[in-house]
């Protein structure tokens, strides 16, 4: 493990101030390969947090072109940029911003062998997607390797933040939560809308629980999700349980759902 230069003691002069991370979480950040999955709404801020807090190395997957409608929340890209690929137009914005790290565009879709490849050489996943077929091959990959999966979501005024931390035996999957049996109606951002402002919040948590999961420090979302309505700015918690007969992450001991008991406005 190489010491931390004087460039990056400077840099990084505002983290190694805090007690909980000082110069040796510094150090796990930088030793660390993060996967964002999508370069848009939620990648684009999730993935600006990772490299300006010095994450090593960062791949980021997405095989869609930059378009005009894009460029109100999807932070990463500019109008100069327009019809470029989303991961090429992210690495050119996140090596600006941080020119010590490393990123890798992953300019195809995620999927198979490729998604497993990408998924077991991370550190941490961020599921930064807006479908359900995605969502659920990524979480099927995490669970095959242990890899804990920050999973973000948002439409409209509202987003929702959770972590699924497999390397903890009771920690539930994406698809304890929301199966893949159920055909709910997939909503997106070009048919219903979103408000900017939600999926830079979102995506920004996404990234504070990734940097906290790669320096272990504090407590994650695994276990609990987060709901924010914009529209009156307050939060909702409810805990996420495991389901015991989940056919991706196997015999859990509890049912996997969301106790709306346990709910509380933040």
């Amino acid at each position: 493990m190489n010491e931390l230069n004087d460039a990056q003691l400077l840099r990084y002069a505002r983290h190694i101030l805090l007690d909980e991370i000082g110069i040796e979480g510094q150090q796990k950040l930088i030793n660390a390969r993060a996967l964002v999955v999508g370069a848009g709404g939620l990648g684009s801020p999730a993935a600006v947090y990772l490299a300006s807090a010095g994450v090593g190395e960062i791949v980021l997957a997405d095989h869609d072109a930059v378009e005009l409608s894009n460029l109100q929340r999807q932070i990463l890209h500019t109008t100069a940029r327009i019809g470029k690929n989303k991961a090429e137009s992210g690495k050119q914005m996140l090596e600006a911003i941080n020119p010590e790290i490393q990123v890798r565009a992953q300019v195809l879709r995620l999927e198979d062998s490729l998604m497993e490849l990408e998924v077991a050489a991370a550190d941490v996943v961020l599921d930064c997607t807006d479908n359900f077929e995605t969502r659920h091959a990524l979480n099927e990959a995490c669970v095959l390797f242990s890899k804990p999966l920050v999973s973000g979501a948002a439409i409209r005024f509202g987003g929702q933040v959770t972590v699924f931390d497999q390397r903890k035996p009771g920690s539930a999957c994406y698809h304890c939560l929301f199966p893949d049996t159920d055909t709910p109606e997939e909503m997106n951002c070009a048919t219903s809308g979103v408000f900017a402002p939600v999926v830079g919040i979102i995506g920004a948590m996404q990234a504070a629980e990734a940097l906290k999961l790669i320096m272990g420090l504090g407590e994650s979302l695994d276990g609990r999700m987060q709901w924010l309505d914009a529209l009156t700015m307050q939060w909702r918690s409810a805990r996420v349980q495991r389901d015991p007969e989940c056919r991706v992450c196997g015999v859990r001991p509890h049912a996997g759902k969301v106790d709306d008991g346990a709910a509380v406005d933040l």
